[in-house]
């Protein structure tokens, strides 16, 4: 059992007792973030080339670079980690490697709460991907609480690189928001993230 069982919506929130509210934007108005001149070279030349590639492609042309973008514009006082495992409780499934996962922590050398957004990455249909993802959100919220660093909402990503869909889970409850949010542009999706960190 791993993070992976969890193939559809339906079966996080059967094993985790979740409910769901679907709808639009859940996040207040953010103000778009330019990137840097590093990032908009690095992705004129990357997101031609992972149109079509697979989702490992995706995630290290596209995704990592915007997360890394993320911990620059906050000072580096957040960690990134990618491919990490996250096993918080394997007797019920939260066990396995999180594609990539925003500490609130500046320490870079092991997760330390709070865990505050998780990324799925997924090549191009993203609903598999959405039941993956609460449930590392849900392992989340309870590696925050084991750590004595219970925070409000974790949020959740289900990304191709190119597209990006927004979900977050308070107490029981999974917020997915339906809209399909588009890169480029970059700087709405990088205004989304900062905000989700600063105030999860």
């Amino acid at each position: 059992m791993s993070y992976s069982q969890f193939t559809t919506i339906g079966k996080a929130k059967e094993a985790f007792e979740l409910k769901t509210i679907e709808g639009g934007r859940f996040l207040p108005p953010t103000e778009p973030i330019t990137l840097s001149a590093a990032l908009t070279a690095f992705l004129e030349e990357s997101i031609p080339l992972t149109a079509l590639a697979s989702e490992k492609a995706r995630s290290e042309g596209i995704i990592y670079p915007i997360l890394l973008e993320v911990r620059r514009i906050l000072h580096r006082q957040i960690s990134l980690f990618s491919g990490e495992d996250f096993t918080v409780d394997e007797a019920v499934g939260l066990n396995g490697i999180c594609d990539f996962l925003l500490s609130r922590s500046p320490e870079v050398l092991e997760i330390e709460a709070p865990a505050i957004v998780i990324v799925e990455a997924k090549k191009a249909d993203l609903k598999p991907g959405f039941g993956q993802c609460i449930a590392e959100m849900v392992a989340g919220q309870r590696f925050n609480a084991a750590k004595n660093c219970p925070i409000s909402t974790v949020y959740g990503s289900v990304s191709s690189g190119t597209q990006w869909r927004f979900l977050k889970l308070e107490g029981k409850t999974v917020t997915i928001d339906l809209t399909d949010y588009l890169l480029p542009p970059v700087e709405q999706i990088l205004g989304m993230l900062v905000w989700m960190v600063q105030n999860g």
